[in-house]
């Protein structure tokens, strides 16, 4: 798969980097609107440097891989599908729901391989939960629980073009839990509230949330937000069933826990996303491939992206009106 890779900025170095170290996959073109970044990220990879126009035309493209900026995602996507190219977008597809059906039809239209930046599906340790609840070692599924916190609030200036925690940073969660759950959620109840960052409550967002999801059978998620966690980038899964329990804990430098007089110490988790998730951006781009050769449905792919943007649109609903959404009313 010859890729090009639009957008060379943070999240685009690390997928540079899973498209090099693939067997089966090469990084032919970068683009972006800050021409030196492509030209540095390019040089490191050998690669060309395209303006995203060129991107599409291109014949010897066999994919695209969008990791720039939220607005341009549903275009570029679109461009891609028309062109005939397969594509990996990064979360969310667009901001609001409408913009994303209109590129889910033109999807329809113009089937190619498309798979969504929901890296954590991706993840060794959440994949393995979820083998495991598949192979019933819990028996029935009751409860998920879900903590997601990051290390360090965003700049508030960033909060007004993000679309606000649900859309930036609850939706890996809502896919997460769609992943789990494996059921229609029939409704969700949001609490939030601005603890941490004060120019966050004055862009008009909240920096601290807590979530349930109801299932159609009555299963209950909770998932637990923060932008701030002093000690690390918190992730953690538990799912409880039946006749037992499954946790997925924080990934750490070495995994290296002391026992001594002092008492067991272990170390903080890896500081963010970038050191949490490597291994699943670089499994991602393998499951990408696979499918685009295989000719399959990708792990995560574009519908996933609209239900969890469902899901972040009843959020922001409940935390406005104070009550439960039903997701029936989300349309």
């Amino acid at each position: 798969m010859r890729l090009a890779l639009i957008g060379a900025g943070r999240i685009g170095k690390v997928h540079a980097r899973a498209i090099d170290a693939h067997p089966e996959a090469t990084l032919a073109a970068v683009a972006d609107y800050h021409t030196p970044a492509a030209e540095a990220l390019a040089a490191d990879y050998g690669a060309r440097v395209l303006d995203a126009d060129a991107v599409f035309e291109d014949a010897e493209i066999d994919a695209v891989l969008i990791a720039s900026s939220t607005p341009t995602h549903a275009d570029y996507l679109e461009r891609a599908a028309r062109a005939g190219k397969a594509v990996l977008c990064e979360k969310p597809i667009a901001l609001d729901l409408a913009r994303t059906r209109d590129a889910l039809k033109v999807l329809d239209a113009h089937p190619v391989t498309c798979a969504l930046g929901f890296n954590r599906r991706h993840d060794p340790q959440f994949a393995a939960l979820k083998r495991a609840l598949a192979e019933g070692r819990i028996g029935e599924l009751e409860t998920l629980s879900i903590i997601s916190r990051d290390p360090a609030p965003p700049p508030a200036e960033y909060i007004g073009a993000s679309g606000g925690i649900f859309r930036d940073m609850t939706i890996h969660d809502f896919d997460m839990a769609r992943w789990l759950l494996d059921e229609p959620i029939a409704a969700v109840n949001a609490e939030g509230s601005c603890l941490i960052a004060p120019g966050i409550g004055e862009a008009g967002d909240v920096d601290t949330v807590m979530v349930t999801l109801v299932t159609a059978s009555g299963r209950l998620c909770h998932i637990n937000n923060s932008r701030r966690a002093s000690y690390g980038y918190d992730q953690r899964i538990e799912a409880f069933g039946s006749i037992g329990m499954l946790q997925a804990q924080n990934e750490t430098e070495t995994r290296l826990r002391f026992t001594g007089k002092p008492g067991q110490i272990e170390e903080k988790p890896l500081w963010f996303f970038l050191e949490r998730y490597a291994a699943a951006y670089s499994r991602e781009i393998g499951d990408f491939v696979d499918a685009w050769q295989q000719g399959r449905a990708p792990l995560a792919a574009a519908d996933d992206g609209l239900e969890a943007l469902r899901l972040a649109e009843a959020a922001e609903r409940s935390l406005r009106k104070g009550r439960r959404i039903s997701l029936d009313s989300i349309d």
